[in-house]
């Protein structure tokens, strides 16, 4: 086999909630996960050189040692004795610093793609153990679907009845920096913990409507405050009639559940020329 190609699906967070402050600096969280169609596309080719190219559309987006595809096929080649380069095409659609897993999904399929390129035979659990040692949403998004994800976003359990949903993701122009979220969040000061329990039995009973009512998310309070911007893109989103609303993750993105998909087009044409708003996409959960 000379080259794989794979498909890098974003995340959203139906509900996130934190839990505690662990002694490493860390926090365990609760989180109900979901892998939508919003995706990127790479392509892993060998090569005679050995050594990693990456090659992406994004003009900002390193492409040396700092991207994490870069340094998980490092890693993977080291420690599998693989003696050839391998080239990498990478095509970004998932927007930077919107809270949507972008690059852990591409860090999971890179991973996929070298144990299917060199026909390495690793098992899931082998990939995910390789996976967190880069990042604690890797393991979830080389699993994907409907989870519950606790700890640092490592331990999942599967849902069992997900629900098929159709949403609008907005990406405001203003991105969020995950560290900054975190440093400035006190968990003894929040003021309000999702009903992660009560999500989780409302997908599994199918009601939208409940499903809608429990979404929440914990890191909403210290995003909104150092990025307000966020907020208002939420209300924004609340105003063109969406079931509702929510950020993914520590922002900047937020999304709208609508009942229909026609209601998501029309949603995402107004909300795609808000002057906050960088791009708005239609998805599903997949």
């Amino acid at each position: 086999m000379k080259e794989v190609r794979r498909i890098a699906h974003a995340k959203i967070n139906l509900g996130l909630d934190v839990v505690s402050k662990r002694d490493d600096g860390y926090h365990d969280l609760r989180m109900v996960m979901e892998t939508i169609t919003l995706h990127d596309k790479l392509l892993l080719r060998k090569i005679r050189k050995n050594d990693v190219v990456l090659k992406t559309n994004l003009h900002y987006l390193p492409t040396d040692d700092r991207n994490l595809v870069v340094k998980i096929i490092r890693y993977m080649k080291e420690n599998y004795k693989i003696h050839v380069g391998v080239f990498v095409d990478l095509y970004k659609v998932i927007p930077v610093g919107a809270g949507l897993a972008g690059g852990s999904a591409d860090a999971a399929q890179a991973i996929l793609g070298m144990n299917e390129l060199f026909g390495l035979e690793l098992g899931t659990e082998e990939m995910c153990r390789i996976g967190l040692q880069f990042g604690a949403d890797i393991p979830y998004c080389i699993r994907g679907g409907a989870m519950l994800a606790e700890g640092i976003g490592e331990v999942l359990t599967p849902i069992s009845q997900p629900m098929k949903l159709e949403m609008v993701i907005v990406k405001p122009k203003v991105s969020v920096p995950t560290p900054t979220v975190f440093k400035n969040l006190r968990v003894d000061a929040l003021r309000q913990h999702p009903d992660i329990d009560g999500l989780i039995r409302a997908l599994d009973k199918s009601d939208f409507k409940q499903v809608t009512a429990c979404l929440g998310n914990a890191l909403e309070e210290v995003t909104f405050e150092f990025f307000p911007e966020v907020s208002v893109v939420k209300e924004a989103i609340i105003e063109t009639g969406a079931s509702g609303a929510l950020m993914s993750g520590s922002g900047s993105a937020v999304f709208g559940i609508y009942k229909d998909r026609d209601a998501c087009k029309k949603a995402a044409k107004q909300l795609s020329k808000h002057p906050l708003v960088r791009n708005a996409f239609v998805a599903q959960t997949v």
